[in-house]
C-alpha cells in the first residue's frame, strides 16, 4: 500500500545489500517513518518480539526472512552449505525466531517452511532461503489482496440494501497491510470496496493497551484516503445497539480448523456485542493462519502474556517528540493478556484467499479439501 503517495510492502531485502532486511519499524508510527535494518537473526529476532514488526502475516514473512539472514550468517562463519553442523545452526535460530510470539501460528509455520526448503537444496541452501522468504512475502500479499475480492462482495451487498448510503464497518486492533506484507486481511475487503467507489465508513477500536488501531489502522486508512473514525475499545456495543455499525471485519493470529479465532484482546467483547445486536462478524485470515491440529481454541491455543508496563504506561506525540508517561498508581501491578479466543459460534463466516466459509470444521475443510484428515 502507500504512504505519502509511495508504494510500500513492511518488509524486503535491501537492494544490492544481500546481508541486510530492511523493515518499516512500526514503534514510530503514526508519528514519523523510520526503515530499520536487520542484519542477522537475533536482530530479527529482538524485531517481532518487541514488535518493531507484528501481526500474524508479517510475522510469517519475518521468520522467512529471519531464516535467511540465519543461512547467510552460517555460511558467513564458514559452515559447509549441507553439512550437519549447518543445519544444526540454522535449527537452533529456528528455535530462537518461533519463541518469540506464542500465539501466532504463521511464524512457526515460516521458519518450518524454510527450513524444509533449505533441507531440499542443501548444496544451495541460501537461494532456497531466499526464495522461500520471497515466496512467502508474495503469497502474502496475494492472498490478501484475493481476501479483499471475497469480501467487498459483502460490504457490496451491504450497500444495496443500504441504498448507496455508506457501509459503516468496525474493526479491531490492526489486521491492515502494516501486519501483514501488503493489503492485509480485514483491510482488503473495505480497500477493494473504496477502490470500487463502494461508500464506506470505518470505526477503529483504539485497541489498548498497544493502541495499533488508533496508531496503526486510523493512519492506514488516512493515508489511503479512507472515512473512518477512532473511537474508545468499550464504545463498539453502543454503537450497534444503536444501529451505527453494519458489520464487524477483524484479523486473526490463530484460527483452529474448527473455527475458533485467537486475536487481539478485546475482540471476544466485540463478538458477543455482534451476535447479541445480530450484527454479522467476520474473521479475515489467509490459509497461512489456519491450525490443522488445535481443535478447542479456548482450551489450546497459546495466549501470550506480554509485560505490565504496556498497560501501565502510554506513549504519545509531545512537543519534544514521542514520549511515555504513567497512566496508573506507581503501585499497583497490572496484568497484560495480548489475546482471547472468539468461539465459532460467535463467528458468521471466515474469509479467506479461497472465499468465504462458515466458521466450522466442515466449512473450513470444504475449502481446503487436501487438509482434511478424514479425506
Amino acid at each position: 500500500m502507500k504512504i505519502q503517495g509511495r508504494h510500500y510492502r513492511t518488509v524486503w531485502l535491501k537492494p544490492g545489500d544481500p546481508s541486510t532486511v530492511q523493515i518499516i519499524d512500526q514503534r514510530h508510527l503514526p508519528f514519523e517513518l523510520v526503515i530499520e535494518d536487520l542484519h542477522t537473526p537475533q536482530e530479527a529476532a529482538v524485531a517481532i518480539k518487541e514488535m518493531h514488526a507484528r501481526g500474524a502475516g508479517l510475522i510469517g514473512a519475518m521468520a522467512g526472512y529471519g531464516m535467511y539472514l540465519a543461512a547467510f550468517h552460517a555460511l558467513q562463519g564458514k559452515f559447509i552449505p549441507g553439512d550437519t553442523a549447518f543445519f544444526e545452526k540454522v535449527e537452533t535460530d529456528g528455535r530462537m525466531l518461533k519463541a518469540t510470539r506464542p500465539t501466532a501460528v504463521n511464524l512457526e509455520w515460516g521458519v518450518e517452511r524454510s527450513l524444509a526448503a533449505m533441507r531440499a537444496q542443501p548444496q544451495n541452501p541460501l537461494q532456497a532461503a531466499f526464495d522461500t522468504a520471497q515466496a512467502i512475502a508474495d503469497e502474502d500479499a496475494e492472498y490478501c489482496r484475493r481476501i479483499g475480492e471475497h469480501g467487498v462482495e459483502i460490504i457490496a451487498e451491504i450497500s444495496r440494501r443500504k441504498g448507496g448510503e455508506p457501509v459503516n464497518i468496525l474493526t479491531h486492533c490492526n489486521a491492515g497491510w502494516l501486519a501483514f506484507v501488503d493489503y492485509g486481511t480485514a483491510t482488503a475487503p473495505m480497500y477493494a470496496a473504496f477502490e470500487r467507489g463502494i461508500p464506506i465508513h470505518v470505526w477503529v477500536d483504539e485497541t489498548r493497551p498497544r493502541n495499533q488501531g488508533a496508531r496503526l489502522t486510523a493512519y492506514e486508512l488516512g493515508q489511503q484516503g479512507i472515512p473512518h473514525t477512532v473511537i474508545a475499545d468499550n464504545v463498539g456495543g453502543h454503537l450497534m445497539q444503536h444501529g451505527m455499525v453494519d458489520m464487524v471485519i477483524t484479523g486473526a493470529d490463530r484460527v483452529t480448523h474448527t473455527g475458533d479465532a485467537a486475536n487481539k484482546i478485546g475482540t471476544y467483547l466485540k463478538a458477543l456485542a455482534a451476535k447479541d445486536n445480530n450484527v454479522p462478524f467476520y474473521v479475515a485470515l489467509p490459509s497461512s493462519t489456519f491450525d490443522w491440529v488445535m481443535t478447542d481454541g479456548v482450551q489450546q491455543i497459546p495466549v501470550e502474556q506480554r509485560g505490565g508496563e504496556e498497560v501501565t504506561w502510554i506513549d504519545g506525540w509531545t512537543e519534544d517528540g514521542v514520549r511515555s508517561v504513567r497512566l496508573t498508581p506507581a503501585e499497583s501491578p497490572a496484568a497484560n493478556f495480548g489475546f482471547d479466543v472468539t468461539p465459532s459460534r460467535l463467528i458468521t463466516g471466515l474469509i479467506t484467499e479461497r472465499g468465504i466459509c462458515p466458521a466450522s470444521a466442515a466449512g473450513v475443510h470444504k475449502l481446503y479439501p487436501e487438509k482434511n484428515p478424514t479425506q
